[in-house]
């Protein structure tokens, strides 16, 4: 990501700190969370050591702890991100329900840029990221590192917004995304900015299918895709290939 723009998604994020997790639940109608669960099921975390990218305020995260991941790193390129996750995700207890090693997961914290992964290829059993991809620079370099550090036969998830199919639901949606939700969530987190870089994100995003396409591309099998949120959302899930370098 160019030095500009890194910084300027990076500010924005941090100043939306505060509010980030109550904006969401707004904005999504309370389903990101039932979102974030059906992420880290996919990924399949028992006794796993995830990846948790672009982890933001740790939702997700904490689903992989949560469901046993015997290790999670989540990472992030703002710090008041991270600050923000660690003060939910290590404050909290597993509650033992998950399977094998919930009771004794692990989280650490790291300061990364997703195109260049401080790993060495095949590192981790998942790598999950959720609403991230559309703030990457270079969407398949971005790919590419996931695919390099997962172990062979690893899983990847990506869960973020795609175009929401055509017809009535799509035309509400495009009302709402593009027009409704800005000035309202701008308000309610006192950076209207943010909120229209939002739906701006959006566009040039590849729909769903190509986004499935470009994880064949960069070495994943086995690829599926969910949509949620009447479609306006999209589960990406893929395996890293066992020839894979």
């Amino acid at each position: 990501m160019p030095v500009a723009r890194a910084r300027d998604v990076r500010e924005m994020f941090g100043r939306i700190v505060p509010r980030y997790d109550l904006l969401n639940r707004l904005m999504s109608f309370g389903m990101d969370r039932r979102w974030r669960r059906l992420a880290a099921a996919a990924a399949e975390p028992v006794a796993c050591v995830a990846l948790d990218l672009g982890t933001g305020t740790g939702d997700l995260a904490e689903e992989l702890r949560r469901q046993g991941a015997a290790h999670v790193i989540c990472a992030d390129f703002s710090v008041a991100m991270l600050n923000a996750a660690r003060s939910k995700v290590a404050g909290r207890p597993t509650d033992g329900t998950a399977a094998g090693s919930a009771a004794r997961a692990t989280v650490s914290w790291l300061l990364a840029d997703g195109l260049r992964l401080p790993f060495r290829s095949g590192t981790f059993d998942c790598v999950t990221n959720a609403f991230v991809l559309r703030n990457l620079e270079d969407l398949r370099a971005g790919l590419s590192e996931m695919a390099r550090v997962l172990k062979p036969g690893g899983r990847l998830v990506c869960l973020d917004m795609t175009q929401p199919p055509s017809g009535l639901f799509g035309e509400f949606y495009r009302l709402y995304f593009n027009r409704l939700m800005p000035p309202v969530a701008g308000a309610l987190s006192g950076d209207a900015a943010a909120y229209r870089y939002l739906p701006n994100s959006l566009e040039g995003f590849p729909p769903a299918p190509v986004l499935a396409e470009l994880l064949a591309e960069v070495g994943l099998t086995e690829i599926r895709v969910r949509r949620l949120g009447g479609g306006a959302v999209a589960l990406h899930v893929g395996r890293r290939s066992f020839d894979a370098g």
